[in-house]
């Protein structure tokens, strides 16, 4: 799998919006994000210009507008951040990270459920 660009937590807010209404204008952006963040227009405007740059966003310019799509996809990107995650902190060792969780009661009845019933899912695909 290809490196992805790294992508600061502000820049991942501007990507998640368009991810989720590509192709996206800058003022649909703007106006987007202005609901759910304190941010003025100009910064906004100046991540948008760093996802560019970093070439996790391309654009086309429609006379005078700048429309803009991802050129990443947003299941790499978290495929990608999970990994690292796991590596960084648990040493690539799923297993490690579960149980971290599991001891410090932060997995709700409902989060075990799910996982039991996605491991079955999983073994039974496998024909383990």
């Amino acid at each position: 799998m290809k490196e992805l660009p790294q992508i600061s937590e502000a820049e991942f807010e501007v990507m998640k919006v368009v991810w989720k209404y590509a192709p996206i204008n800058t003022n649909e952006i703007t106006e987007r994000l202005l609901k759910t963040t304190n941010w003025s227009p100009k910064t906004i405007q100046t991540l948008i210009k760093r996802l560019v740059t970093k070439g996790a966003l391309t654009y086309e310019k429609q006379s005078r507008i700048f429309v803009y799509t991802p050129v990443i996809k947003e299941n790499e990107y978290i495929n990608q951040e999970s990994n690292s995650f796991l590596k960084r902190f648990y040493h690539g060792d799923l297993t490690a990270m579960v149980s971290a969780f599991i001891e410090n009661d932060s997995l709700s009845k409902t989060d075990i459920d799910t996982l039991r019933s996605l491991l079955s899912k999983r073994s039974d695909r496998d024909g383990d």
